[in-house]
């Protein structure tokens, strides 16, 4: 496993990589994490698998005071040199890369050496923000200008150029060299542009046992409201719809609390009579505030690639209102396990709030809903088999390559 940022780090993706590695090691696999030194902390031991910690040069551009540190979409020139000491050790059958930590790889991969699988999480592909957004609408694709403009606000003048540069050139060498593309979506799939030339199959993400209840007294739940309240969890981002979430709760009579819990990047926007903003919490922690909640709620305005806040919210019995856009229709049933509404639109959103806050039976019957599909649907039994089945297609790629061609990949 590849990944450019791993627990205590918290996030979907980190999940994802993590679940993936204890159910492949559970059955019977031997898996290593190889993943980007985080500022301040140590990536975190699983029971089973080997975690490998790796140096970046970006780590010491970005500077003493960086919150987390990313791959860029080139070849970091450290994780370049640390992969390759891993890759004599490891001496893997599977490179499963998440990101664009994949590109410190291509300098290593061989048409004899391990099968590629890339996992597509995201648009960055073929986007260089990842999440292919453009003045609030689903961008119609790339371009060099139009990228330029667009990213710069998520990067900054000086990376931008880099970033846009190294999305746009590397993109036909990483459909050379992948043996297998694992899009989480359709969504994705379709966005990302994999067609007849691409071997690729659609993987959701899978979702697990939820961690149990902490403790009692646990002191960082006590930012939780003690009556009733709505969940949003995730980054607090407009591109989420956290922005357009607080300005539509705003307009409601008398409705319980509204808890964000992540990055606030939002800032004094986020704060309005009623919404409590606390910030990010211990994935344990919170999961325990969505079993708390009356529902959660998932607005998003971009093309989310899956929603995993969906899966979570729907495997704790919890109802969701979520935007009808990108991945979340895969996950959302419309009317038996949760409320989907247009993205961006004030009025439908309003109008599901309410139905969802008035109705206790309907959350009830919802929540029943959304458990039974999780666990069916979404387990990891249903699902981890479908990406052991990819890393075969990816080595019968690679082998069939390999005998074709001795010399290393373009």
């Amino acid at each position: 496993m590849l990944a450019q940022s791993f627990a205590p780090i918290i996030g979907g993706e980190e999940r994802v990589v993590e679940n993936l590695s204890r159910e492949l090691s559970a059955r019977g696999h031997e898996v290593a994490i190889a993943t980007l030194k985080q500022p301040g902390v140590e990536p975190e031991p699983v029971p089973g698998v080997r975690v490998h910690a790796l140096r970046s040069s970006v780590s010491r551009l970005s500077g003493a005071g960086a919150e987390r540190i990313y791959a860029p979409p080139v070849p970091d020139p450290e994780t370049v040199r640390d992969l390759r000491r891993v890759l004599a050790e490891e001496r893997p059958d599977v490179v499963h890369a998440h990101n664009w930590i994949v590109h410190s790889y291509l300098p290593s991969d061989r048409v004899e050496g391990p099968a590629l699988v890339l996992s597509l999480h995201d648009y960055g592909l073929i986007c260089p923000t990842k999440r292919l957004l453009r003045k609030g609408e689903v961008c119609s694709g790339p371009g060099p200008l139009k990228c330029m403009l667009n990213a710069r606000h998520q990067y900054g003048l000086a990376r931008t150029p880099v970033i846009v540069a190294g999305t746009l050139s590397r993109e036909q060498k990483l459909r050379r060299h992948v043996d297998l593309f694992l899009p989480i979506s359709s969504t994705v799939a379709e966005l990302c542009r994999l067609g007849p030339g691409d071997s690729y199959r659609i993987a959701p993400n899978f979702i697990g046992e939820l961690p149990p209840a902490p403790a009692a007294g646990e002191p960082r739940l006590a930012a939780l409201p003690e009556e009733p309240f709505v969940l949003y969890f995730g980054d607090v981002t407009e591109d989420k719809g956290a922005l357009h979430l607080v300005e539509v709760y705003a307009t409601l009579d008398s409705a319980p609390p509204l808890v964000l819990i992540g990055r606030n990047f939002l800032g004094e926007r986020a704060r309005r009579p009623g919404i409590e903003a606390v910030g990010p919490l211990p994935y344990p922690l919170t999961i325990e505030a969505l079993r708390r909640s009356l529902f959660a709620v998932a607005p998003s305005i971009w093309a989310e690639p899956f929603g995993m806040v969906a899966l979570e919210a729907a495997k704790a019995g919890k109802p969701i209102v979520a935007s009808d856009i990108g991945g979340l229709g895969d996950i959302v049933v419309e009317g038996e396990t949760g409320l989907l509404v247009p993205p961006g639109q004030p009025g439908p959103l309003r109008e599901a709030l309410e139905r969802m806050i008035g109705d206790e039976a309907l959350r009830a019957r919802m929540g029943d809903a959304a458990a039974e599909r999780a666990a069916s649907v979404f387990s990891p039994a249903a699902l981890v088999p479908r990406v052991e089945e990819g890393y075969e297609l990816a080595l019968a790629a690679r082998r069939a390559g390999a005998a074709l061609q001795p010399s290393s990949l373009p």
